[in-house]
């Protein structure tokens, strides 16, 4: 990939640039927890953006995108915003540092990734990520690694329309090889957890169903749980009990009453799961993964028929563990799978999914890694 963007940055641009890269992340658990102020669980993988840049001298930023085939130039006043949905993250990141006090020039960049595009594995926060990163270096800001993570965030919330957590542009840009982290989204306290599940594998399962966060389905569940949240009197739902939830039952709609109880569900697992691997307790780890999934499906409606066959599927099998992964409304299932099921399994997945929905899934072996880094 290095080489590939190399001969297209030469090509655009001539000579050559720094390189920086960030990865796409997993999160084991702790789904649509990080906007309710409550526990998430990732982890960086072996999928990157990443990006050769250089300054250019002048105030205009020029982009070219190997995997889009597209190119864009825009310069870095707010009435810049660029047409193209993919250039708006990298603008945005630019404005966004530039709220902050960094100082941000022209610069020429060409970019490509491994990042399944739409499955859930966060393509967009491994761009907000490496251009962060990247920019901040260059022009040695001094903005703090989760300052940088916010940047991305904040990204997503002004120039992308999603409304999303932090949990994606934190594991992007904190992420450390062989580790998940515990990010506790109201404190913003983290802790690190090894991760060497031995005689396991994780693997995504990619339903090639792509999704789309921004608009209704993502922020309207972002909405019902504010709603209980105020019936309730708390901040965050992640404050809330099972108790407490009941008790607003007749002020709540059915809906938003659902969408509670998967989160606050949701919450204890995560706790659970951090429990059980510092035990090496696996088993216990893909129970709970498995709730996760149904608590997505049934309560939050954030999966699809797909997705839940892929489930089913997995549980057939013997996978210790299967869910949703990312946001929903298609992408990835993520399993844990032992060592001696993992071909077994993934032969069937490919020819039962083949067989009913006439095309074979994408499989994504993931390893843990590290975060936004300059590459060497």
């Amino acid at each position: 990939m290095k080489s590939q963007i190399h001969e297209q940055f030469e090509k655009h641009f001539g000579g050559e640039g720094s390189f920086y890269a960030s990865s796409g992340r997993i999160n084991l658990i702790g789904e649509h927890t990080d906007y309710n102020g409550s526990f998430v669980f990732p982890g960086a993988i072996d999928k990157c953006i990443m990006a050769e840049i250089r300054k250019n001298g002048t105030d205009k930023v020029r982009v070219f995108s190997i995997d889009i085939n597209d190119y864009v130039e825009f310069g870095l006043n707010e009435e810049d915003a660029p047409s193209q949905s993919w250039a708006r993250y990298i603008f945005g990141v630019c404005r966004e540092t530039i709220k902050r006090g960094g100082k941000v020039e022209g610069f020429d960049a060409v970019f490509a990734g491994n990042v399944p595009l739409g499955a859930g594995l966060s393509s967009s926060a491994a761009l907000e990520s490496t251009f962060a990163f990247a920019i901040n270096d260059m022009w040695e800001n001094g903005i703090d690694k989760f300052e940088l993570a916010r940047i991305g965030q904040s990204t997503e919330h002004n120039y992308c329309g999603v409304k999303c957590g932090i949990m994606d542009q934190f594991a992007s840009v904190m992420g450390k090889k062989g580790h998940l982290m515990r990010l506790d989204c109201r404190s913003m306290e983290f802790e690190y957890f090894p991760f060497d599940p031995k005689g396991y594998k994780l693997v995504l399962v990619d339903s090639r169903v792509k999704h789309q966060l921004s608009g209704s389905p993502y922020n309207d569940r972002r909405n019902s749980c504010e709603r209980v949240a105020a019936a309730i009197g708390v901040e965050f739902l992640r404050e809330a009990t099972m108790e407490q939830l009941e008790s607003v039952k007749d002020k709540v709609s059915e809906e938003d009453y659902m969408r509670a109880e998967y989160v606050i569900g949701e919450t204890s697992r995560v706790l659970e799961v951090c429990e059980a691997l510092q035990k090496g307790d696996y088993e216990t780890v893909g129970a709970k993964m498995y709730e996760t999934h149904w608590g997505m499906s049934k309560l939050y409606e954030v999966s699809c028929e797909e997705l839940d066959y892929l489930a089913e599927l997995a549980k057939e099998c013997g996978v210790t563990g299967c869910r949703i992964m990312g946001g929903g409304f298609g992408g990835c299932t993520i399993n844990l799978v032992k060592d001696e099921l993992y071909d077994s399994f993934i032969e069937k997945a490919k020819a039962g999914f083949n067989e009913k929905y006439g095309h074979e899934p994408q499989i994504y072996p993931v390893v843990i890694s590290d975060g936004a880094h300059k590459c060497c």
